[in-house]
């Protein structure tokens, strides 16, 4: 990728691509993405669910889809998914960014 601008457009394209899987309708069409800030090949992508309280296997899906897509995006070298406002919001994010620990169930 020669620029920010042309990285952003990417993010954007993959972004357009992932369905919320309850009503397979894109999380762009939704408006579910609040924030995308990209720094040195660092992406942080910030959103919110349909609901508080859609289900959480929903909820784990889009973010893991966000995630791995945006991950295959040359020059991008880690992604940061921030969910919130949702009921299982800090335990999402901590799976999808960090990997699955049995102590976020402890």
């Amino acid at each position: 990728m020669s620029s920010i601008q042309e990285m952003r457009v990417r993010i954007f394209e993959e972004l357009s691509k992932i369905v919320d899987p309850e009503i397979n309708v894109s999380i762009m069409e939704l408006q579910l993405i609040d924030n995308v800030e990209i720094k040195d090949g660092n992406v942080k992508v910030e959103l919110h669910l349909t609901s508080p309280f859609c289900p959480a296997v929903f909820g784990f899906k889009i973010a893991q889809d966000i995630r791995d897509n945006l991950k295959r995006i040359e020059g991008v070298k880690d992604v940061k998914v921030i969910v919130s406002n949702h009921f299982m919001a800090e335990i999402i994010n901590k799976q999808v960014n960090e990997g699955f620990s049995s102590s976020v169930y402890k």
